[in-house]
Order: structure tokens, then C-alpha cells, then sequence
């Protein structure tokens, strides 16, 4: 029934002729009113074309969802750089708008108000982080090896986003008063706590992990070792004359902060 339908949408353009004869093809009618040879390349031709026709509609509203989630990952990811470097209270929906060549209007129809762009923002870089965590395959590695790769793509993620820095330092501002709004964002990070615990379950009952430690407070040392290197860089830079965006200063860096984390956790 919606295959006909379909077809007589797309025929009402052309004569009754031809609705007659796709009718009789549905409908596996023998006697055809063409010249025998031109009915046969017909019958062979028209339905893949009608089918094609009938189906363009449903391809059209797939490729509008891809846009717009396209258009909404790129908005996201532009209000992560204006709030980051502003603030909630600085940021202007207007330079977002202006970055991702849309219009305040498109803004407002998917985020409905600044404050919801602020919150959606906030938990698609929460999201980036558990992300880039779950793609480590750290089940298949080895206790000790697991525990040093996530503190060191933990290092690196903070050290390359420093929009998702400045944005948790401006929500901490706020007392967590947007990301208390959150319906998802205990749910993005649990991952991570679940993820820690069976790197720290798999140590212990190979005899290299200290017990009775918190995978949430490991969590917690691997984070703070992390964002302090990118949220004190200017300061602490000034403060002691040092370059700590340079390549010799990440990398020795990097592996304080994974032997740090190690030395605590094994025995």
C-alpha cells in the first residue's frame, strides 16, 4: 500500500499512461497496451526507477538529521572555546553564531536559551573525556600498563583541551549550579569510576596493588595531577620563569605524574 502510494506521487507528473502501466506491473498483469519490445524494457526500467523515486524522501530526511547533528557538534564545539575563554556571564551567542557561519535563531531552536547551550556544552566535553578513555581497550592490558596509559592519555587529553579546563575551572565558580541541572552527566562519568575499579580489582589479585584503596580517589589523584598542569600554566610559568609549554618540560612532566599515581597505587 505504500509503495503504490508512494509511486502515484511520483507519476502524477507524467500522463495517465504510465500510471496505468506501472498499475498493471504492481499487480502482475500480463497484457500490457505497448509494443511488445518497448513493454519489456519498460517493465525492467520503471520500477527500480519509481522505487528510487519513492524512496528519496526518506533519504532527504536522513541526510537533514546528519546536517543537523553536524551543525549541533560544530555550535557545541565553538561554545566550548567562547565560554571557555569568557565565561558563562562573558559569552556571546552571537560569536558562536558568527564561528559556526549559523544564526542565533538555529541556536535557540536546539538549545532553546544560552544557559541550555552552557549546560549541553558542558556535558559534551565531560563526554570527550569518557570517550577518549573508553577507545584504550585498557581491559586487554595488563594491570600496571592500564593504570599508566589512562593516567597518560588523561594527561594529554587536559594538556590539548584547554577549553574543557577553563570550563569546569568557570562551572566550579558557579558551584556546579548549571551541571546540577543534569540529567546525563552522573551517568557520563560513571564510566570512569567503573573503569578504574576493575584496573584496581585486576592489580590486587595479582598481588602488585596496594589494598584497600578508592578507585574514586585515584580517580581523583589522576585528575588533579592533570588539570593543575594546564589550569596554573600561566601563573606557575611566571611565577618560577618556566617555559611549561615546552616539548622537554610536558614529557618529563607527563612522567612524574604517571609515577606519582604508580608509586601511590602498587605496593
Amino acid at each position: 500500500m505504500t509503495f503504490s502510494l508512494g509511486v502515484y506521487h511520483y507519476l502524477r507528473r507524467y500522463s495517465v499512461f504510465y500510471l496505468c502501466f506501472l498499475y498493471r506491473v504492481v499487480h502482475n498483469k500480463n497484457t500490457i497496451s505497448l509494443d511488445e519490445s518497448t513493454a519489456m524494457n519498460k517493465k525492467s526500467e520503471l520500477p527500480d526507477q519509481l522505487m528510487q523515486a519513492h524512496l528519496e524522501p526518506f533519504k532527504n530526511t536522513s541526510k537533514r538529521a546528519e546536517d543537523a547533528q553536524r551543525t549541533k557538534a560544530d555550535i557545541l564545539k565553538a561554545a566550548a572555546h567562547e565560554f571557555g575563554e569568557k565565561g558563562l556571564a562573558g559569552a556571546r551567542v552571537d560569536e558562536i553564531a558568527a564561528a559556526t557561519r549559523t544564526s542565533k535563531r538555529m541556536i535557540y531552536y536546539y538549545f532553546a536559551s544560552k544557559d541550555g547551550l552552557y549546560l549541553a556544552t558542558l556535558e559534551a566535553v565531560y563526554r570527550a573525556v569518557r570517550e577518549s578513555e573508553s577507545q584504550l581497550n585498557l581491559d586487554a592490558m595488563a594491570p600496571e600498563t592500564a593504570l599508566r596509559c589512562l593516567t597518560a592519555v588523561t594527561f594529554d587529553h587536559h594538556l590539548n583541551n584547554e577549553d574543557y579546563i577553563r570550563m569546569v575551572m568557570s562551572e566550579n565558580i558557579n558551584r556546579g549550579r548549571y551541571l546540577a541541572k543534569s540529567a546525563h552527566v552522573k551517568e557520563l562519568n560513571r564510566p570512569a569510576i567503573r573503569l578504574l575499579t576493575r584496573i584496581y580489582e585486576r592489580g590486587l589479585k595479582t598481588n602488585i596493588f596496594r589494598p584497600n584503596l578508592d578507585p574514586a580517589d585515584i580517580h581523583a589523584s589522576i585528575s588533579a595531577l592533570s588539570f593543575f598542569n594546564v589550569s596554573n600554566q600561566y601563573t606557575f610559568g611566571l611565577i618560577f620563569q618556566q617555559d611549561n609549554r615546552a616539548p622537554e618540560y610536558i614529557a618529563n612532566r607527563r612522567e612524574n605524574v604517571v609515577q606519582m599515581v604508580l608509586r601511590y597505587v602498587m605496593l
